[in-house]
């Protein structure tokens, strides 16, 4: 298992309690927090491998909190929200979560989350031939889930890097949404299409201005390609 030490972050004892019970049968180590501000001693203690994140905190919000965590860490960021609008889904995406689940939510659907992300990592991290896509002063090495930008590491979420990294082993591909919803995210996912829009905002943030020699480029109407002059 990739992502053993879970933290479970949110205000409600009675939710805590059922992940714990369901999480522990599946074989993770749990870590409970109830307010934000411990949330982030307990991250920066405990170093957990995943964090499950809810939105309505005490002292901090969850919103808060998954900004804090991204400064200095890439590990994956689940939000629980009771809010089925699609501006906090887009928000949380855009200050780096991984996925969200809307409450009430089925236990066992947090659950087949987390073992989703947890494949994709462990597969990746287990794999004898490195995956690696490199162009002029970038480097994106999925065997270690390391974006390198003029050489130096940039701290990325995984969702982010595994989108980079499709596009660019594909260059001057254009893919629609629904197809790198398909490639990137899988069956697991149940959300719309406006989550590439939000991921390639926030890799555009960190590419921006590096090279002229490839770009993320928008074709209007249809979807997204990783622009290359290598590869023309």
């Amino acid at each position: 298992m990739a992502l053993e030490k879970v933290l479970v972050v949110d205000d409600d004892p009675n939710i805590c309690d059922v992940l714990l019970m369901y999480l522990e049968n599946e074989g993770y180590s749990v870590i409970l927090s109830y307010d934000g501000e411990e949330a982030l001693v307990k991250f920066n203690a405990l170093k957990p491998d995943i964090v499950l994140l809810d939105v309505m905190l005490p002292s901090m919000d969850g919103w808060q909190v998954c900004r804090e965590i991204r400064k200095k860490s890439s590990a994956p960021i689940i939000m629980l929200t009771a809010k089925g609008d699609t501006f906090d889904k887009v928000l949380g995406l855009e200050l780096g979560a991984d996925d969200y689940v809307v409450k009430p939510f089925d236990t066992k659907e947090v659950v087949a989350r987390i073992k989703a992300i947890s494949r994709r990592v462990g597969s990746t991290s287990s794999e004898t031939e490195i995956r690696q896509v490199n162009y002029d002063k970038l480097s994106v090495n999925m065997t270690r889930y390391e974006l390198r930008v003029n050489g130096m590491v940039v701290e990325t979420p995984p969702k982010e890097l595994e989108l980079l990294f499709y596009l660019a082993s594909n260059p001057n591909r254009v893919y629609t949404r629904d197809q790198l919803l398909d490639e990137v995210w899988g069956f697991e996912y149940y959300g719309d299409s406006r989550t590439i829009d939000v991921h390639i905002k926030r890799l555009r943030e960190k590419l921006e201005g590096v090279s002229d020699k490839w770009a993320l480029k928008t074709v209007w109407g249809v979807g997204y390609k990783f622009e290359s002059e290598e590869d023309e």
